[in-house]
């Protein structure tokens, strides 16, 4: 039985997305389920774009969410390079193979003309001008250096079929896809080729990303079929929705899992938060661990319909893992946000822990929880355990009522 492989292809173009990391998630867990194999891959060809340090944005996220792959490139692997930007040469060579067998062609088009050619609605919309030039005059403007970019030959006619293991069956007409540029004019390949080539060198045999794909995809299927490829199949995922009318956007600030993070959320709701975005386990359990969800994940369970983001929903969980700690292990987490409170070293931590975990659920709560401590001086914290009190008003009450004194710890 062939292998599972499949492969997260992140543009380091600054921090990790939430969208982004399920993609990772999602693909992590099909793929772990199956005893398959779950790659990394670097997308660094849109020079524009590129952030620095976004490459080790994406090492440590994935690392610290514990999506962890088998092949990358800082841990490496069989089919690497695992950038593209090591990889030029590879598309080049399989451009021009694909310009032989007809599915591509050299333009030699001025962005002056193409600036001219618009649609009715001021779309623009290349006209396949330079497919209809001699093999002698492109030999000609290759020897004099013209500068060139090399398309896709999308045919006129005819649709394009396909079978999404979510959506069913979807399908495009051919003359609604435009003979899109494969490989740029500084010789550098563009996502629409790039992807194509690497999920085939690599192997990978299920493709997972978002719903923005499924009306491109044909445009894959007539390269993979152009070179005699298997085609993949494909995962494409429902959008995450920031409210009922505006999409979860890296491009419009929305949070990432850094962010989360350094908000005081356990690492681990989070992750157990972002694959229900889109996602429900048969069992309609809500609180799993990363080796939970990989037992429980099934394409069936994805929905077809956007999910809703719900901060709200997502700090119940973190409160929820949090009221599951040992003690020990509520001090180890929350030392960072314990250290900022003004009564850090003044109290027993596994008192202050017993008092906390059930009530707070994000550590960055730790503070204001138990700054007002700081007012009664060393009592026993005991005194707020052994009682069931809800609220700081009634602690402080309660610690004014009854001044024992403790030792020092």
């Amino acid at each position: 039985m062939k292998e599972i492989r499949t492969r997260f292809a992140p543009s380091p173009t600054g921090y990790l997305h939430i969208g982004g990391l399920r993609t990772a998630l999602y693909s992590y867990l099909f793929a772990k389920q199956r005893g398959g194999s779950f790659v990394l891959r670097i997308e660094d060809t849109d020079s524009a774009r590129y952030v620095d340090g976004s490459v080790q944005i994406i090492y440590d996220t994935m690392r610290d969410s514990g999506i962890m792959y088998d092949e990358g490139p800082d841990v490496g692997g069989n089919y690497g390079p695992y950038v593209q930007s090591q990889r030029k040469e590879l598309y080049q060579e399989y451009a021009k193979k694909l310009v032989e067998l007809g599915g591509a062609y050299y333009c030699f088009c001025t962005p002056d003309r193409i600036s001219t050619l618009k649609d009715s609605e001021g779309n623009t919309k290349y006209d396949k001008h330079c497919l209809s030039l001699s093999k002698e005059e492109i030999e000609e403007k290759l020897k004099n250096g013209v500068p060139y970019v090399i398309r896709q030959n999308v045919p006129e006619e005819g649709t394009g079929v396909y079978t999404d293991l979510v959506y069913g069956e979807i399908s495009v007409d051919y003359k609604d896809i435009e003979d899109g540029i494969l490989i740029k004019s500084d010789g550098m390949p563009t996502y629409n080729f790039a992807n194509v080539i690497d999920d085939h060198l690599m192997g990978i045999t299920h493709v997972v990303r978002g719903t923005e794909y499924l009306s491109s995809t044909p445009k894959y299927n007539l390269m993979y079929d152009a070179f005699g490829w298997e085609r993949p199949q494909y995962i494409h995922l429902p959008p995450i929705m920031k409210d009922a009318q505006h999409k979860l956007s890296k491009r419009n600030g929305d949070a990432s899992y850094e962010d989360f993070v350094n908000k005081g959320y356990v690492k681990e709701a989070i992750v157990n938060y972002i694959a229900l975005l889109g996602w429900s386990p048969k069992n309609n359990t809500e609180k799993m661990s990363l080796r939970e969800l990989s037992e429980n994940f099934s394409l069936e369970g994805i929905s077809k319909s956007p999910s809703i983001f719900d901060e709200v929903k997502m700090k119940w969980l973190s409160g929820e893992y949090i009221k599951s700690m040992t003690n020990e292990e509520f001090i180890e987490k929350a030392d960072k946000f314990l250290k900022l409170s003004k009564v850090y070293g003044k109290y027993d931590l596994l008192k202050i822990a017993e008092l906390l975990k059930t009530r707070i659920e994000i550590f960055s709560e730790i503070p204001d929880k138990i700054n007002f401590l700081e007012e009664f001086g060393e009592y026993d914290l005991a005194l707020f355990t052994h009682k069931k009190m809800k609220t700081d008003t009634e602690i402080a009450k309660f610690v004014c009522r009854k001044p024992k004194r403790l030792s020092k710890t």
